[in-house]
């Protein structure tokens, strides 16, 4: 029994998610359908990157993941199926799969776009039925031909220091309106004070209880960054930040 999961920004007021399981479960009626989210901003490939880089690992070795954020569908991009880490992984070729191509060794197989596919939704009659063919015990070679370029992968500012201080920015923000960072514990140690735009928000704090209601506070989220919250409210609307914002962490 093989698992599938999805993530893609087709949202759920329309019929496009149910569509794609419904190609996946009649090419693979065993397979077991698990949605990440199909919630990530339109056309968001940095969003669902950073979606798929925190949700792929908690999965067992050999599941499948169909990934479509895709807002050149239907153009040259290339797509294709890949396998790494021990996970097998499907969707466009534009910089989605950069957290899981970082440090690994990678197969790769271009899919063919079958002639009846619709130019706009390659994630039910392209990627679908390559993921769920896979489901069902296809080859990844089988898929398509060899990948004979470089996979495309997202740039990123990474943490750089200014004097005394270690300048992050804003990687995601949460449906909760939380800043997450790229920062990590490594780099801000409890000494630090973390400041946004001139506002100061303290150390590192352990759980949003540390601070009284809609109060500010910085502590290390679930996934291991630093993190900008206010506790029952929302730090994007507070602080009117979004993604790229900076954040300073003063070590002295």
């Amino acid at each position: 029994m093989s698992i599938i999961t999805l993530l893609t920004d087709f949202g759920t007021a329309d019929s496009y998610v149910a569509e794609t399981k419904g190609v996946l479960l009649g090419i693979c009626p065993d397979a077991v359908l698990v949605d990440i989210t199909h919630s990530v901003p339109p056309g968001d490939i940095r969003a669902g990157a950073y979606l798929l880089g925190r949700a792929w690992h908690r999965f067992p070795l050999a599941t499948i993941h169909l990934a479509v954020v895709d807002p050149g569908v239907g153009t040259a991009r290339a797509a294709f199926a890949l396998r790494a880490h021990g996970h097998w992984f499907v969707g466009p070729d534009n910089g989605l799969f950069t957290p899981v191509l970082r440090d690994a060794e990678v197969e790769i197989a271009v899919l063919p776009t079958p002639h009846a596919a619709a130019p706009t939704f390659h994630g039910r009659d392209l990627f679908a039925p390559a993921a769920a063919a896979l489901a069902c015990g296809m080859p990844l070679q089988a898929l398509g031909g060899p990948f004979g370029g470089i996979p495309e992968r997202l740039t990123y500012t990474e943490p750089h220091y200014e004097g005394k201080s270690i300048i992050g920015e804003i990687a995601y923000v949460d449906r909760f309106g939380t800043l997450v960072t790229n920062l990590t514990p490594e780099l801000v140690p409890p000494y630090a004070v973390l400041e946004v735009e001139g506002l100061e928000i303290g150390p590192l704090r352990r759980t949003f209880a540390d601070v009284p209601i809609g109060g500010l506070l910085a502590y290390v989220g679930s996934g291991g960054a630093v993190e900008i919250a206010v506790r029952d409210g929302s730090a994007a609307r507070r602080l009117g930040m979004g993604v790229a914002g900076r954040i300073r962490a003063r070590l002295g």
